[in-house]
């Protein structure tokens, strides 16, 4: 099967990472895939050379949206493919208006969150439905949320699971031992990850705040944040005014997530909404203990293999924080050994690049 998958972006994120994961999947496979985006830079990066990818090249000015909407009509009459699947709202509707000037055989358009803006793009993505053969998105909870909306008719959209590569996220006492040596030195206490790009919906003030609370409390946290985005400097900011400076370290863009997820004694997510949480599923897959807000469909995920707490609330965020550091180590081995199970039984990679080749092929 001739594959194209088209995202808006590779900067580093849950979606991105996905789709360059299935692009290998589906190559080892024995498809032909073509991965196009459409603005740069390009972090995230397929591992299988045979992964053509395109550089689309959209800008916001009125010549840069013209010549990217060309560029792909040009890709996809060149290639020909037998499935177009979007991922991402500008590339879902970029996508389904193609269909008006190329030939667009399948088209399957696949959102990846509960939120994807407010209610213009709700009303794009209603008034342009028909154009799709059918709409995904990353979790029961992100599909009955996008139904709600009015984005797309119960009856033309289905949950697509994200999945997790259980071979790389596993944990490593290597890993952990070089790691922690590293990042922690001669300090005492307990090591927390956040892993997850520095925007709005991502809440990390809600995290820099219960740990300001676990602070006081006597508590002596270091806490990790693997990410990059705009909100960085308001981040540091932040803690800077609560005086916990010397207990968060913001690391940037990482390419070692798994191996500081193994370092990791906790792994938190402090979001004000997600559509799955794939950062939580990879550190369950590592058998962390995982403290996350109920957002979106996080729920679903971890299940009883962790720590739920409300969203948008630091003081509950640093109880279910302050609990996880109290667990003994019976409790923690039982806990990580559950949550890696858990993710292998409902959220394995091949499981997922499974499930969209059936959709590819019509038997969804």
């Amino acid at each position: 099967m001739k594959i194209l998958l088209v995202i808006t972006g590779l900067g580093v994120g849950g979606a991105e990472r996905l789709v360059t994961n299935l692009s290998d999947k589906f190559v080892q496979a024995g498809h032909e895939v073509t991965l196009a985006y459409f603005v740069g830079p390009a972090d995230m990066l397929p591992r299988d050379s045979r992964v053509k990818l395109v550089f689309i090249n959209f800008s916001k000015s009125p010549h840069g949206i013209i010549k990217g909407f060309i560029n792909l009509r040009k890709l996809v009459k060149q290639f020909k493919p037998d499935v177009i699947n979007s991922h991402m709202f500008h590339s879902n509707i970029v996508c389904r208006l193609l269909r008006f000037v190329a030939p667009v055989k399948r088209l399957i358009s696949s959102a990846h969150s509960t939120y994807e803006g407010g209610k213009l793009r709700m009303l794009a993505y209603r008034v342009t439905d028909q154009l799709s053969d059918i709409t995904t998105n990353v979790s029961r909870n992100a599909v009955e949320t996008f139904v709600a909306k009015r984005a797309v008719p119960f009856n033309r959209i289905i949950p697509v699971l994200n999945g997790i590569d259980t071979d790389e996220f596993s944990y490593r006492s290597d890993s952990r031992y070089t790691l922690r040596k590293k990042l922690l030195g001669a300090r005492r206490g307990p090591l927390v990850l956040a892993v997850g790009r520095l925007w709005p919906e991502k809440d990390y003030p809600n995290l820099l705040s219960a740990l300001s609370t676990l602070l006081n409390r006597g508590y002596n946290p270091l806490l990790l944040i693997a990410g990059v985005g705009p909100e960085k400097p308001a981040l540091e900011a932040l803690a800077l005014s609560l005086g916990i400076s010397d207990h968060v370290c913001f690391l940037g863009l990482r390419t070692d997530i798994p191996a500081l997820m193994s370092a990791s004694d906790v792994y938190v997510l402090p979001s004000a909404w997600e559509g799955f949480g794939l950062a939580v599923a990879e550190a369950m897959a590592t058998e962390r203990i995982v403290v996350a807000t109920d957002s979106g469909g996080v729920k679903e995920v971890l299940g009883n293999a962790g720590i739920l707490v409300p969203p948008k609330n630091p003081l509950l965020l640093a109880a279910g924080l302050e609990k996880a550091f109290n667990f003994k180590d019976s409790e923690i081995e039982l806990m990580g050994k559950e949550a890696r199970n858990r993710v292998i039984e409902n959220y394995s990679l091949d499981n997922t690049a499974q499930q969209y080749i059936r959709i590819y092929d019509g038997s969804f």
